[in-house]
């Protein structure tokens, strides 16, 4: 019989070993935690304390014999008891039964355990990468030296050993929990140096108030907290640290940490932030290579070819910091030339790549600060550090590229203004800019005009792109050709490629079309028009369906548009309209600026536009139906807002089902998207997100204003996540201005619904109730009752905030009666929740949680995941009033999750800071410190600065429960001077505070 691990061949008798993937899976073990042994991922039995003891002496031995008597002191000390040895002899013959064979072995009258596997033992695994760190941090790669002590450190599980007993246990656990603190001192010290300071204070806080009395971790804080322009707060931990110090130890702060106070005091520049901090680990690599592709038929334009690359050189040689500015009419191919040089450049510039196209001939030009962190994090900047204003990128991205060899290439600028701040700071690095404007206020820059190409370089590039056999028996007809296009490069290269994609033309047949002026503009000469002449060539070889849709596509704002809304404009089918774009595509009238998603370079769009008012025209009386739906520049703009608006709403009711705001909405007659899922709508919604809103401004006039008013209204998480903010607010302005001019009552209700909106999400509440208030009276003028019930809710919620609160129960009560008028349970929901608020507020915690559940269940019946979050908050709200804290948190924590997952910044934000206020409540304050630090980490950039005020005081508050009065004070005294300056109430508590007899 076949023993185990082999069979027999039936054919020939012979023994054969079985494939080795039977064999047992390899032995792993973990000390930096619980004592374990596992065999693949299947857990063994070690036994008995005293057993896994044995255990872990020898692995700690790392493969040294451990005698008898060692291993008795280790497990017993200096009392073993009078069978040890006997004890010892058994412990390990348990453990061979459980081990492979040879792992355990028996020599010289002890034990020792031999033969692991690479990374078999935890330990081992982190001590290797602790020393892969300290070389990769040696060598300078600073991301490859965080990433392994972060794997390193990973491995702890808990208490180390976690319940061996034994003097040689404790004494092991000791060391490698010191080790594991040294590990988290470099690993912090290297976030420092990343530039992470704002992330690391969090963690800082936690670290200091578990391990008060390590200075190293205290220094830390100081300087994360100095980085993040905390400066008072950094200099009270100073203070904490030396009053603990001397309280529990008698001692002064050790030299380096006084060192450290003295140089923030001094504001020495030495601490700020690296000069050249190392960009986090990301999946591509860091150096950024962003050129567009050159175009393979270059031709001419040596002599500038020539300047430039020696313009470029002494910069890359590091003589000085190089700038050229090439200038020129739309189409002359001052992109192409500045990418053909910067390609040709490259091997000068090893450290990378930057282009931008800065929209500079647009109506919306890019922003700097927009463009600075695209640009931070093409050079692996985390999105964490990567400051707010332009001032703070701009002064970061000069930091990120010292010491570096990058070439910027700025194209389509608009002014100097713009790419002043895009310039890098130091020598090795080198500018290109191109722009409509010739820049002479742009201080050192080398100036290039760019004319058009002369006869020869224009035949040449034309009979590259159409070929010497067709061109050669064509000569002249060529040059008419070349010539009738104003010899802009542009115009050549659209109309060659039309050419080249007709075999049965001829040159003089294109030539002949050409030939006819009424086909061009009347006038070829430099500017605008020359430019318009250039684009008049492609445009009227286009079949007409073709131009038609590069007409209206023209017409609407936003910096792209998608597949599905430019099939709204064309009132086509997407198949169809994905052809015809894609035809436009390429005739380059037309670019693809991602899958499914189109743009025009802006002086095309410019020239479709004046296509279009020229062009799209109502048929006549009499005359035929139209070949592809409604005519005219109104009628695609109104399917496209019916699009926009139809798509947006049932966003809004898959997010909110139930909410009859959807069946209050403006009537449309085109359809939009439909979706499976909230995540699905959500990801529409924010990718259409600067389309979106650059057309609700547009709208902002006559039969289409009500439309754009609703379009903003059901887009209202735009204004919560943060993410558009900004944007939503011009676009609210901008409506209600409208809707004011018309002198249209329900516009101006809806309108100035949305705008309250804006200012609660920032902070603002006085203008947010005189909006409300407006809405109201407005409403009713117009018998409108949407914004009649929303008005009476924010009303309320405004009264909260503003400490008013008999007048916020008046009003959201109000709020109740109307939304039942209305049938709207979710808005129902919405109040009661509101309410929940009013009532704790006013200590009626009994009522708050009863409302807050009624609130909820509402929400749940219907299905509402993101609002029933609302309710969840605030449900954790009256549970913490209630004391019942472990219910509050796990509410809070509920609706954490749910926010999270809706990019709701604003409302993460909070239920963070809230859950800190419950921890705070149960007398944990290390946890409350650590959550309002990720609170102000989130709300950085959005919910304004009363909401910033109170999340520094309950961070005072706990800090101050931490044993840390002075950073504490820092905190009060910032929320202090916010409250007083938005002359808020709130002030008065936080003067109590800071009061020396005040109790936290």
């Amino acid at each position: 019989m076949a023993g185990v691990g082999q069979h027999t061949n039936p054919a020939t008798g012979s023994e054969q070993h079985t494939n080795p993937a039977t064999a047992p899976a390899p032995l792993r073990f973990s000390v930096l935690g619980p004592v374990r042994a596992r065999r693949g991922e299947a857990l063994l039995n070690t036994g008995s304390p005293q057993q896994r003891a044995l255990l872990a002496a020898l692995l700690l031995r790392e493969g040294r014999t451990a005698t008898a008597a060692e291993l008795i002191d280790a497990l017993w000390g200096e009392e073993p008891p009078s069978q040890a040895l006997a004890a010892v002899r058994t412990y390990a013959s348990r453990l061979r039964k459980i081990l492979d064979p040879g792992i355990l072995v028996s020599e010289s009258g002890g034990y020792a355990i031999r033969g692991l596997g690479e990374d078999a033992l935890d330990l081992a695994a982190a001590q290797e990468l602790a020393t892969e760190a300290e070389k990769a941090r040696s060598a300078g790669h600073l991301c490859h030296a965080r990433d392994a002590l972060t794997r390193a450190l990973a491995l702890w599980d808990g208490e180390v050993l976690a319940g061996v007993p034994g003097p040689y246990a404790e004494a092991q656990r000791v060391r490698l929990q010191e080790w594991r603190l040294q590990l988290l001192e470099t690993r912090l010290d290297m976030d420092l140096e990343q530039g992470c300071h704002a992330e690391a204070v969090s963690e800082l806080t936690a670290l200091t108030a578990e391990h008060p009395l390590r200075e190293r971790l205290r220094e830390l804080l100081m300087l994360a907290l100095y980085r993040s322009g905390r400066q008072a707060e950094a200099l009270a931990v100073y203070a904490d640290t030396r009053r603990l110090l001397a309280d529990e130890l008698g001692v002064d702060p050790r030299p380096g940490l006084r060192e450290l106070q003295q140089r923030i005091l001094q504001a020495d520049p030495g601490l700020a932030a690296p000069a050249s901090p190392q960009p986090e680990p990301v999946a591509a690599p860091v150096r950024p290579a962003q050129l567009p592709a050159t175009v393979p038929d270059f031709t001419g334009r040596a002599s500038f070819v020539t300047e430039l690359s020696q313009v470029l050189a002494s910069g890359s040689e590091g003589r000085v910091m190089a700038v050229s500015a090439l200038a020129g009419i739309g189409g002359v191919g001052k992109t192409t030339l500045a990418v053909h040089v910067a390609h040709q450049a490259r091997p000068a510039f090893p450290d990378g790549q930057l282009y931008v196209d800065l929209q500079g001939a647009g109506s919306r030009a890019a922003e700097p600060e927009t463009v600075l962190g695209a640009f931070l994090r093409a050079l692996g900047t985390a999105d964490s550090a990567i400051p707010d204003s332009l001032q703070e990128r701009a002064a970061l991205y000069r930091s990120v590229l010292d010491g570096r060899r990058v070439l910027v290439l700025l194209d389509n600028a608009r002014d100097a203004a713009q790419i002043r701040p895009l310039l890098p700071g130091t020598e090795g690095c080198a500018a290109l800019v191109t722009s409509r404007v010739r820049m002479v206020d742009l201080a050192g820059a080398h100036l290039v005009d760019l004319d058009v190409m002369s006869p020869d370089e224009a035949l040449q590039l034309f009979t590259k792109i159409v070929g010497e056999e067709r061109v050669a028996s064509e000569r002249k007809a060529a040059l008419d050709v070349v010539a009738a296009c104003g010899f802009l490069p542009l115009a050549i290269r659209i109309a060659a490629s039309r050419l080249a994609a007709r075999r049965t033309w001829t040159v003089s047949v294109l030539a002949a079309k050409l030939a006819d002026e009424r086909r061009r503009l009347d006038e070829l000469q430099a500017g605008d028009l020359a430019v318009k002449a250039t684009f008049e060539l492609g445009y009227g070889q286009l079949e007409p369906a073709q131009a038609r849709a590069f007409r209206l596509l023209g017409l609407a704002d936003g910096p792209d548009i998608s597949l599905a809304a430019a099939a709204a404009v064309l009132d086509l089918p997407v198949e169809d309209t994905e052809d015809l774009l894609e035809a436009l595509v390429d005739t380059s009238l037309l670019e693809s600026a991602a899958p499914g998603r189109y743009r025009f370079h802006d002086l095309v769009r410019l020239y479709a536009r004046a296509c279009a008012e020229r062009d799209e025209w109502p048929p006549s009386v009499g005359a035929p139906p139209a070949p592809f739906g409604q005519w005219g520049r109104e009628a695609a703009m109104s399917r496209l807002l019916d699009f926009y608006l139809a798509t947006a709403a049932a966003v809004y009711a898959i997010e909110r089902p139930g909410d009859r705001l959807v069946e209050h909405l403006e009537e449309i007659r085109y359809p939009g998207l439909s979706f499976e899922d909230r995540h699905t709508a959500q990801d529409w919604l924010y990718a259409e997100a600067n389309a979106l809103l650059a057309f609700v401004q547009q709208c902002a006039k006559g039969a289409l204003l009500r439309r754009a008013v609703d379009l903003l209204w059901v887009a209202k998480d735009l204004a919560e996540s943060g993410a558009n903010s900004k944007q939503y607010e011009v676009a609210a302005v901008a409506l209600r201005d409208a809707a004011d001019a018309a002198d249209d009552p329900r516009s101006r209700a809806r309108a100035l619904t949305t705008l309250t909106n804006v200012h609660l999400v920032a902070g603002r509440f006085e203008q947010a109730d005189a909006e409300a208030r407006l809405a109201m009276d407005l409403a009713r003028a117009a018998d409108d009752l949407a914004p009649s019930c929303w008005a009476a809710n924010d009303r309320g919620i405004i009264a909260l905030y503003q400490g008013r609160h008999p007048e916020g129960e008046a009003y959201l009560k109000e709020a109740i009666e109307s939304f039942r008028l209305d049938r709207n349970l979710a808005g129902e929901a919405s109040a009661l929740c509101n309410l929940s608020r009013i009532h704790l507020a006013m200590g009626q915690s009994t009522s708050a949680v009863e409302l807050a559940q009624q609130g909820i269940v509402i929400y749940d019946r219907l299905g509402h995941a993101l609002r029933g979050a609302n309710g969840r908050y605030a449900l954790g709200l009256a549970l913490t009033g209630q004391g019942r804290l472990d219910a509050a948190v796990d509410r809070l924590t509920e609706a954490l999750e749910v926010f999270r997952d809706s990019r709701q910044r604003l409302w993460e934000g909070m239920t963070l800071f809230r859950l800190a206020e419950a921890h705070l409540v149960g007398r944990r304050p290390t946890q409350a410190a650590a959550l309002t630090e990720q609170a102000l980490a989130v709300l950085r950039g959005i919910g304004g600065e009363w909401r910033r005020g109170n999340v520094l005081t309950v961070l005072g508050r706990a800090l101050s429960g931490l044993g840390q009065p002075g950073r504490a004070e820092a905190c009060w005294q910032e929320a202090l001077g916010i409250f007083e300056q938005l002359g808020s109430p709130e002030a008065a508590d936080v003067r109590l505070l800071l009061t020396p007899s005040a109790t936290v």
